[in-house]
């Protein structure tokens, strides 16, 4: 439990001088690690200052906020972090223990130009279009396109499709989640699409009680119905197999006591086995 209070939503600042883009990434990275937490994000880039620097850091110490950052100035990293060190305030410089390392291996100091590295890497456009497309196809809000997904992935609700969905995003995958509700149809456009871009998650029936419990509490939540009763959710897995028997080509990944990664993982494997070509250069 949280040493403030039941409700405490935690707030983590991302601070760069160039697009925080990096920043921003790895924080959603590592927020999906816990699962039914919820994070207050609040981004900060193309801070070129010490005045705004100060501001930033004066609210952040007033909120109590954790502050992730990717500055390459030299004179404003130093500043930012014995400030922060002053305010008392809990910082986690991303860039700066590998532009050393690399500094000393390479025999010369980083140019120290903030956005350098998005204009050159042209991969990065094909993650922010990735995970663009993969928020707005998050729990089945769209549908209609889902021809432009890479993956798509279905399962009953809890079974990791948001957080294995926004981690493959952010490597460069397309992908949409589709939940399985019972007593509802499935949608027509996720069987007309290509039923090799499908793949099922299920999960120990047990493990999906205790997963949909922390959830609902978390929420403030008391009237949960069958969402949460075992009995129930035996049913609903149940129904979720005979599912899976009927669509054939859809592999089913068991997504119990595994860490985010090697479900991901496992994931990659069955889409790049099924498109070498397509996927090659992810």
């Amino acid at each position: 439990m949280n040493e403030l209070h039941e409700n405490y939503v935690p707030t983590i600042y991302t601070v760069s001088d160039g697009t925080g883009e990096t920043a921003l990434s790895i924080v959603r990275a590592v927020q999906v690690q816990f699962e039914s937490s919820e994070v207050c994000i609040e981004r900060h880039n193309k801070i070129r200052s010490r005045e705004l620097l100060e501001k930033i850091l004066t609210s952040a110490q007033n909120k109590k906020a954790t502050v992730v950052a990717t500055v390459v100035d030299p004179d404003l990293r130093v500043f930012l972090i014995s400030r922060s060190m002053q305010l008392g305030i809990k910082i986690v410089d991303i860039l700066f223990p590998l532009l050393e390392t690399l500094s000393e291996q390479l025999g010369y100091r980083p140019s120290a130009v903030p956005g350098l590295l998005r204009q050159l890497d042209e991969s990065y456009f094909k993650r922010i279009n990735a995970i663009e497309y993969t928020v707005r196809h998050d729990d089945g809000i769209i549908s209609y396109d889902l021809n432009d997904a890479d993956i798509i992935l279905v399962g009953v609700s809890r079974t990791s499709k948001t957080p294995l969905s926004m981690y493959l995003g952010h490597k460069g995958y397309k992908v949409a989640n589709i939940p399985l509700i019972p007593a509802t149809e499935l949608p027509q456009e996720l069987l007309k699409v290509d039923q090799n871009k499908i793949i099922a998650l299920i999960i120990d029936p047990t493990r999906l009680a205790e997963i949909r419990s922390a959830r609902v509490e978390s929420l403030g939540t008391s009237h949960c119905g069958d969402y949460t009763n075992l009995s129930k959710i035996f049913e609903e897995l149940e129904w979720s197999r005979e599912i899976f028997k009927k669509n054939k080509l859809w592999p089913v990944l068991d997504v119990t006591g595994k860490a985010l990664e090697e479900n991901a993982v496992e994931i990659e494997k069955i889409i790049l086995n099924r498109f070498p070509q397509i996927f090659c250069d992810n």
